[in-house]
C-alpha cells in the first residue's frame, strides 16, 4: 500500500496537468494534498484523480472559500470520515482523519499546519498532540506539511523554536515516530527551501503510531518533475512524501532498527527567526 503525502501549492494553478501526471507515475493507493482548493484547478485534479482510480475522495475545501487552502484525501479503497474530540477545531479547513477501508485498514490524519505568523500555530500542534496521546482505534498516521522541524537535523539554517522541536519528540514519546527517521536515521533530506536565502527544511512529515510500524517498509521524499524541466520547483515548493506500508504486520526486526528512538537528543534551542 502506497500513500503519497504532498502539499501542491496554491491549489495546483497552471500545473495540475504536470501534477496528476506525476501523482500517475507514483501510484498511489491513496493521496493526500495540502493547499488544495475549491478552485477550477483543484477540482480538475481531483477529476484526473478520479481517472487514475483514486475515486474514493474527501475534501475540507469550501465553494464559500474557494481560494483557502484545504485539504483532500483521495484512494482506491473506500473512505470514511473520522471524529476525534481533541481534533483541532479552530483549522478545520487544515484537518483530515478518514479510516481507509480494507484489506490494508488504517487511519489516515492528513494536516497543514498554520505558519507561526497567524497565531494559531502553537495551539494546532498542541491539539494534534492531543489525538496523538488519546488514540485507541487501531493502526494510524499523521501526514502533511507540519511547518515544523528538529534543531539542527532538519534545518540548513537555524530556523525552528523548542516548542516546534518539542512537538515532534513529544509525538515520539507518545508513540507516534516520524517514518522517514526511523528508517534512515540522520539521513539529510529537505522538503521545501526558502524563496530568499534558498535554505532547506524539512517541514514534510509522516508520523506511524506503534500499532502501524511492523507494516512500514520505505519512507522516502521525492520532488515532481515537470514535462521537460528538471527543476526542483516544476510541479510545487514542496517535495512529496512517499510512505510503502505492507498490508500486514511483518515478523520484528530484532535487529533495532524499529524498537529505538530515531531521534538524536533534544540540542540547545535556536534562537534564529523562523520564517514558517
Amino acid at each position: 500500500m502506497r500513500i503519497v503525502s504532498w502539499n501542491i501549492r496554491a491549489g495546483g494553478g497552471r500545473r495540475v496537468a504536470g501534477i496528476a501526471d506525476q501523482i500517475a507515475r507514483w501510484a498511489p493507493d491513496v493521496v493526500a494534498l495540502a493547499e488544495f482548493r475549491a478552485t477550477p484547478p483543484s477540482a480538475e485534479l481531483a477529476r484526473a484523480l478520479v481517472r487514475q482510480g483514486l475515486l474514493h475522495q474527501l475534501s475540507t475545501a469550501s465553494a464559500k472559500l474557494p481560494h483557502v487552502n484545504s485539504l483532500l484525501i483521495a484512494s482506491r479503497l473506500p473512505l470514511a470520515r473520522v471524529r476525534h474530540a481533541a481534533a483541532p477545531g479552530g483549522d478545520s479547513g487544515r484537518w483530515l482523519l478518514a479510516r481507509v477501508g480494507s484489506p490494508c485498514a488504517v487511519t489516515l490524519g492528513a494536516m497543514h499546519v498554520p505558519n507561526r505568523v497567524t497565531g494559531r500555530k502553537f495551539p494546532f500542534l498542541d491539539a494534534v498532540l492531543g489525538v496523538a496521546h488519546t488514540w485507541r482505534r487501531g493502526p494510524a498516521l499523521l501526514v502533511g506539511d507540519t511547518n515544523s522541524g528538529l534543531i539542527d537535523l532538519d534545518e540548513e539554517v537555524p530556523a525552528f523554536n523548542v516548542e516546534e522541536d518539542g512537538w515532534i519528540r513529544g509525538l515520539e514519546a507518545a508513540g507516534w515516530t516520524d517514518a522517514f527517521r526511523l528508517l534512515r536515521g540522520g539521513e539529510p533530506a529537505y522538503t521545501w527551501y526558502s524563496p530568499n536565502g534558498g535554505n532547506g527544511f524539512r517541514i514534510d512529515q509522516a508520523f506511524v503510531n506503534r500499532a502501524l510500524r511492523p507494516r512500514l517498509r520505505s519512507a522516502r521524499h521525492q520532488w515532481g518533475a515537470g514535462p521537460g524541466r528538471c527543476t526542483r520547483h516544476a510541479l510545487s515548493d514542496h517535495a512529496a512524501l512517499l510512505i510503502d506500508l505492507d498490508a500486514h504486520a511483518r515478523r520484528p526486526d530484532h535487529r533495532g532498527g524499529q524498537g529505538r528512538s530515531p531521534l538524536p537528543p533534544s540540542p540547545t534551542p535556536s534562537t534564529g527567526p523562523c520564517r514558517r
